[in-house]
């Protein structure tokens, strides 16, 4: 990871205090936390070394037995939710610190395990940020993805089949989750060919051979894996009608890409789709570590009138075009928008290389520039 500069996650932990530090497989959870926690200071459990577990999964008391005082991480919690009984107790009893990490929370909810009531504060890792990368390559990005080791792949298509196969079979079929899991598979890729887009159970559920009442738990089975999330649309009483259905994003523009068979190319439609998702992948790295409270949605009229994004309480609505030139038909949702509610900054954010404000008060930004204003917090958000 020699290419990959400081991750902007910041996690400080007070004596007597804890964490939970979720995010997907290979986001660079284990590798953040033995970067930021010196090996003296910390005792490191990884559950994902066999003996180790197993030790622990007979007696989940040695935890409490062989507590030393010092921070104690645990990677991989939710493989040995009994351990988290035993977490609880040393809080309370010790004033103990814990970071805890893991890819799904799912097997920890559906098994009632203890979740600590509170104790622990909440943090998420996602895919690498564009400020994470000295000298980010955008089109490298959206090709490979930005989990940091397929973004240093030489090789990222073969990376991404393999963390495909991984995830149906150690996330999936080891944990018993799915029992058909040729129909899973199926399932990934046709909601991969709907990223983006409203989110409908029928119309997948035709692709796939199953209900829609089974594609509705498996898009929760993504949402608790991590492999992916909704957004929501944009919802306040208004003179359009507004279309109310949520849409569904993966959590990285190289997963999905995989999935679909996308390949995109400059100037293609799969380019300026996976241009609008790492846009996404963007904001939301931004609300998971510079502002956990904002609102993220998006706008559409039942007319077809769309903005792609809508931050805050109207503070930011933007709107992505990833091509070199902007005409004026891609400014009608903006400006729909801009007909109804006063909101802050309209933004559509482009391919091209200069920034321009329009007649109107759209302000459109090479994507860069946006970027840069996003976490300079510019935007107020």
């Amino acid at each position: 990871m020699d290419s990959i500069g400081p991750r902007l996650l910041e996690i400080d932990v007070p004596p007597g205090k804890s964490a939970f530090l979720w995010g997907p497989r290979r986001v660079g959870k284990t590798w953040w936390l033995r970067h930021r926690f010196r090996a003296e200071d910390v005792r490191y459990i990884d559950l994902l070394e066999t003996d180790t577990f197993a030790e622990l999964a007979s007696r989940p008391a040695l935890l409490r037995e062989r507590h030393d005082g010092r921070l104690t991480i645990i990677d991989e919690v939710q493989k040995l939710p009994a351990l988290l009984d035993e977490v609880h107790g040393l809080i309370e009893h010790r004033g103990a610190s814990f970071v805890l990490t893991g890819s799904s929370a799912r097997k920890l909810r559906r098994g009632h395990a203890n979740l600590l009531g509170g104790r622990a504060w909440r943090y998420e890792m996602g895919p690498l940020s564009s400020r994470e990368i000295p000298r980010f390559d955008l089109d490298r990005a959206l090709r490979a993805g930005l989990l940091p080791s397929h973004y240093l792949s030489e090789a990222p298509e073969r990376d991404l089949r393999a963390y495909v196969a991984d995830y149906l079979k150690e996330e999936i079929a080891a944990e018993a989750i799915v029992r058909n899991i040729p129909a899973f598979a199926d399932f990934l890729r046709a909601a991969a060919l709907t990223n983006a887009e409203l989110l409908n159970y029928t119309n997948i559920a035709g692709e796939c051979g199953v209900s829609a009442k089974v594609v509705r738990g498996y898009f929760e089975i993504l949402e608790d894996t991590l492999l992916g999330a909704r957004l929501p649309a944009w919802r306040r009483v208004q003179k359009r009608r507004l279309l109310l259905a949520d849409k569904f994003y993966f959590f990285d523009v190289g997963v999905a890409g995989h999935l679909a068979r996308r390949h995109p190319v400059p100037g293609s439609s799969d380019y300026g789709k996976a241009f609008e998702h790492y846009l996404l992948t963007e904001i939301l790295n931004y609300r998971r570590y510079r502002s956990p409270d904002l609102d993220v949605a998006y706008w559409r009229t039942a007319g077809g009138l769309e903005v792609d994004f809508v931050l805050g309480d109207l503070e930011v609505a933007v709107e992505c075009k990833s091509g070199a030139r902007v005409h004026d038909g891609d400014l009608r949702g903006l400006r729909a928008l801009g007909e109804e509610h006063a909101v802050r900054h309209r933004l559509l954010v482009s391919g091209e290389k200069e920034p321009r404000r329009t007649s109107d008060g759209i302000e459109i930004l090479p994507w860069g520039d946006f970027l840069d204003r996003l976490w300079g917090g510019v935007l107020g958000v």
